[in-house]
């Protein structure tokens, strides 16, 4: 966090004499004046919830936001909700900049007169520092979601060694520090604030389409930033170490679940420096959409952690022809009698447990296999065919 914000904002809540807290456009958490106060009544669930997650919840936002707060250049007041887990009234100070509004700061007060018009005056005049502030850390963050885009879109060459010179300028001195690149898909809103997930340097979507091959082609029909076609978030997040991934992935999987149903997440292995970020977003990619085929690698698969799937997924789409009948819905049974016995290693006993079949029944029913899609279930290569066409078939 820019230890800027944190300075304006205890700045204000000098001047007014209560706790403040400033949040981004979004809701999303910034920074937040002490709070020393024995009386416990003095918290809500709201400002609890805003410091533990770093966000507000849509019912909130929409209480909030019906006091024309957007539109607002004056401070506002807003009334108790206890039905909205609003205890206590506040006062909204809106941070605004060239007219736009770019974020808020929250006052606990619900007191009569409350903090005198000339107090609350000289802390609008923060609430324009603030604003200059956020302004500028926006452009920064336009800039750098344009860089890092030009590399993971780069094909080899010239125009990628260009696009990582730039982006390393852009980093400044942590460009060879240790990251991980993040892919977050379907992903269907804005982008987010870098404050999303901690420690993001830069982040932009990209057609979801774009890593699961190796060339341009894997834009098509969408552009640049996704629109047109499914998009995928890409952020790139610095670490202190190795070790220290756990917190980010938390972070992620927060991430994830705004994203609204069916989305999924994956990480790449850690990489120091950008030369290797296009790879790097093969590989969150990829863990992507080995957790979209397999929650179990959840809720944010990590490259390192998906066996097989690391291969699976540069496969080319489209179901082998030997197997492309027993995947038809027709063949639903079969097939998953075939992934459950190659599974289990050929092992007929613990195919027939796991399935609560008889092994008669199991004998059938992989003779049909056999049958319809040509390969011998006794030669290794015809199985190992067979299994990466089912693990396949689920991406």
């Amino acid at each position: 966090m820019n230890d800027g914000y944190q300075e304006l904002v205890d700045e204000i809540s000098a001047l007014l004499g209560v706790p403040a807290t400033l949040e981004n456009r979004d809701f999303g958490l910034i920074a937040f004046g002490a709070h020393d106060s024995e009386d416990d009544t003095a918290m809500d669930p709201v400002r609890t919830r805003s410091i533990l997650t770093r966000k507000s919840t849509p019912a909130v936002r929409a209480w909030f936001e019906a006091f024309g707060i957007t539109r607002a250049t004056d401070p506002v007041r807003i009334p108790a909700a206890p039905d909205a887990g609003v205890f206590r009234g506040r006062i909204c100070l809106p941070v605004r900049h060239r007219g736009h509004v770019l974020g808020y700061v929250w006052l606990l007060d619900d007191s009569d007169p409350g903090p005198a018009a000339s107090r609350l005056a000289a802390a609008m005049e923060v609430t324009g520092r603030i604003g200059d502030l956020l302004a500028d850390e926006l452009r920064t963050g336009v800039d750098l979601a344009r860089e890092l885009r030009a590399v993971l879109t780069a094909g080899p060459g010239w125009q990628r060694e260009m696009a990582l010179a730039t982006l390393r300028t852009a980093l400044g001195p942590s460009a060879e520090g240790l990251h991980v690149v993040v892919c977050v898909a379907p992903w269907r809103d804005e982008e987010p604030g870098t404050r999303a997930v901690p420690g993001t340097a830069a982040l932009c979507t990209l057609p979801y389409g774009y890593g699961h091959g190796s060339g341009a082609e894997d834009t098509a029909g969408a552009d640049s930033d996704g629109r047109g076609g499914p998009a995928a978030l890409a952020l790139l997040v610095r670490l202190r170490s190795a070790d220290a991934l756990a917190p980010v992935l938390a972070a992620v999987d927060r991430l994830r679940e705004s994203a609204g149903p069916g989305a999924a997440a994956g990480a790449s292995a850690p990489r120091r420096g950008p030369a290797e970020l296009p790879e790097a977003w093969r590989e969150a990619v990829a863990a992507a959409r080995a957790c979209e085929a397999q929650p179990r690698f959840g809720p944010v698969a990590q490259w390192a952690s998906i066996g097989p799937y690391r291969l699976l997924t540069a496969l080319p789409t489209g179901p082998d022809p030997a197997v492309r009948t027993l995947l038809s819905p027709a063949h639903g049974e079969l097939a998953h009698t075939a992934e459950v016995f190659l599974d289990h290693a050929g092992q007929a006993g613990r195919t027939a447990s796991a399935l609560g079949i008889h092994r008669q029944t199991l004998y059938y029913r992989l003779s049909r296999i056999e049958q319809l899609t040509g390969l011998d279930l006794d030669d290794g290569e015809d199985r190992l065919l067979l299994h990466m066409a089912l693990k396949a078939a689920r991406l």
